[in-house]
């Protein structure tokens, strides 16, 4: 059986949501195969972060969890019934003394009571059982859409579309690909758990997407064009003279693609790097420059 998902994310089980999203992006970005590659050790945490993510990261299936209405994996826990749940109310039948032949099986709020009392009246028909997986999917096929393949523990395969625009934490459903039904009744559902992989520079924040852009100091101080990469392809910017690290562009409709509405944008962060070797002309243009001597960019910050 799967770990607590609380122990794993190493969050109270009263930690508040945004808490609880934190500690995942913190043991994701440690633990991501591309930042730890060859390492199994790293590879089975990683999974095993974002499976716990996957019930506590979704307020609906983590009220489920503490409700005891799901397992840690996210399958369905059998209802914990008791003696005195079936208790006979005066002037009725007890469990074990109605005359409808199936008594034995329980009261009629028990599956298979359920299933024989129907049977009994001629209602042989019941819908199978959702069946519940859990899929991680690459940030730029979360975006962009994809089509995958989830392996299934008994052998088949289920393809699945990933929508574009698809989140972190966000419930997929295949119809009739769940547990069979019974005497003819509709199979139930398949519900895929979409676990986002988070990108060495792309952000989601929303349906935005934010980025931090590296510009040499030439670019910084000159301006000119540049290619920026965006989730949906590289796009050319004009960049304006005298650019300063921590300037943000925005790039309209190039974020997530959102159903029935316009894409969300694109936020870029611009940084200014240096060469990695030092340059002879750029250090003595630098030590004789008088202007930029006087310049003091911390004088706002007192002290």
């Amino acid at each position: 059986m799967s770990r607590d998902p609380y122990e794993v994310l190493g969050v109270k089980r009263d930690a508040p949501q945004k808490d609880i999203q934190s500690a995942y992006r913190k043991l994701a970005k440690k633990l991501h195969p591309d930042l730890n590659p060859g390492d199994k050790q790293a590879e089975e945490k990683f999974k095993e972060v974002s499976s716990a993510y996957g019930i506590l990261g979704d307020e609906e299936k983590r009220g489920r969890f503490d409700r005891g209405e799901i397992d840690s994996s996210g399958a369905e826990q059998a209802p914990r019934n008791y003696y005195r749940d079936y208790a006979a109310q005066e002037g009725q039948h007890g469990p074990y003394q109605n005359a409808g032949g199936f008594a034995d099986f329980g009261d009629a709020d028990d599956i298979f009571s359920s299933f024989f009392s129907r049977r009994s009246r001629g209602q042989s028909q019941m819908q199978g059982q959702d069946r519940h997986y859990s899929m991680e999917v690459d940030f730029l096929d979360a975006i962009n859409g994809a089509k995958k393949q989830i392996s299934l523990p008994d052998g088949p395969a289920l393809d699945v579309q990933i929508p574009p625009g698809t989140r972190d934490g966000q419930t997929l459903r295949l119809k009739g690909k769940g547990e069979p039904g019974f005497g003819g009744g509709a199979a139930g559902d398949a519900l895929i758990a979409v676990h986002v992989r988070p990108h060495r520079f792309y952000t989601r924040d929303g349906d935005d997407i934010r980025m931090e852009l590296p510009i040499s100091l030439t670019e910084a101080v000159l301006g000119g064009k540049i290619r920026v990469p965006t989730p949906s392809g590289a796009v050319t910017v004009t960049l304006q003279p005298n650019s300063n690290t921590g300037k943000v562009l925005r790039l309209k409709g190039k974020g997530a693609p959102v159903r029935g509405k316009e894409n969300g944008d694109a936020y870029v962060s611009l940084k200014i790097v240096l060469p990695d070797t030092p340059d002879p002309d750029l250090t003595r243009f630098v030590s004789d420059w008088e202007a930029g001597k006087a310049q003091d960019p911390r004088k706002t910050m007192g002290g």
